[in-house]
């Protein structure tokens, strides 16, 4: 009944639908792999984001080279602004908004230096591709909360004095012409003294995973479906053939049926007869 499914056409659909179950698998898993990355991001922030300061000196180590598990860990700093070193990154947008963020270079009183992005800018309009102004930091000693944030990549594209594509720290560093430690910069959460004004605070990183797991298992679920598509086509061909079957035996039971004549009698009598007939003539 099924052994059409041998043929060269069904073997065709079958291969697609192999090949489509593939593909929802793999855009399954890659869903997947994307919501262990978040999931993995909410934990980091869930863990760092609000835990206890850590003294400069514990968390040296990851300014110098951050491990992935410690970001958003809260570090504190005493020192000082090197306003001169002050640099507006461009093309941030915060909440859909385009804008600038401000990083400044915090040298601190141990002697080592490190990176500080104070917060977000708008755009301006007095000045295209600058914001109409920028909040100076507080001035002398300052004791600063940050987040820990790791170095971005160098972009290929330029900014003009004063601006920077990335918050690439090594590319930075050179341009101060002393030494900072490029593992990773702070993100502010805190400075005391606070002055105003100044620039909008960073909101608190979301921890909604997204749709990556319904979005996996619609994928997984398609690659299922398929399958069941398939059997069912198939399953439909086999009844067709079966009723294409019984049409054409109920056709054939009613035709009419030919008759088929009964032997003819040999007209040639047999000995036995011949005999009989002799007998008969003599009167026995």
């Amino acid at each position: 009944m099924y052994r059409f499914l041998f043929s060269s056409k069904w073997l065709g659909y079958f291969v697609l639908a192999v090949i489509f179950a593939a593909g929802c698998v793999f855009l399954g898993r890659w869903q997947m792999d994307r919501r262990a990355e978040t999931l993995a991001e909410i934990n980091r922030v869930v863990s760092n984001y609000s835990a206890t300061p850590l003294a400069f000196s514990a968390a040296k180590a990851e300014f110098q080279r951050l491990d992935p598990e410690r970001e958003w860990t809260q570090v504190e700093l005493r020192g000082s602004y090197d306003v001169s070193g002050q640099r507006v990154v461009r093309n941030r947008p915060l909440n859909g908004q385009p804008g600038y963020e401000v990083v400044v270079p915090f040298r601190l009183t141990s002697g080592e230096a490190v990176v500080v992005d104070r917060g977000w800018l708008p755009i301006g309009n007095k000045t295209p591709g600058h914001p109409d102004s920028i909040p100076a930091p507080p001035a002398g000693e300052v004791t600063v909360v940050a987040r820990l944030k790791a170095s971005e990549p160098k972009l290929d594209r330029g900014a003009v004095d004063g601006q920077l594509a990335s918050i690439d720290l090594p590319s930075y560093a050179a341009e101060l012409g002393y030494p900072v430690l490029t593992g990773a910069y702070g993100q502010l959460a805190t400075e005391s003294p606070a002055v105003q004004p100044m620039p909008a605070p960073f909101p608190k990183p979301a921890t909604d995973e997204g749709t990556h797991l319904s979005y996996s298992l619609q994928w997984f679920a398609f690659g299922v479906l398929m399958f069941v598509g398939f059997g069912y086509a198939a399953r439909q061909q086999a009844r067709n053939a079966r009723i294409d079957a019984e049409d054409e035996e109920d056709e054939i039971s009613a035709m009419p049926r030919r008759k088929v004549p009964a032997p003819r009698k040999s007209k040639r009598p047999t000995a036995e007869e011949e005999e009989d007939a002799i007998l008969d003539a003599q009167g026995y």
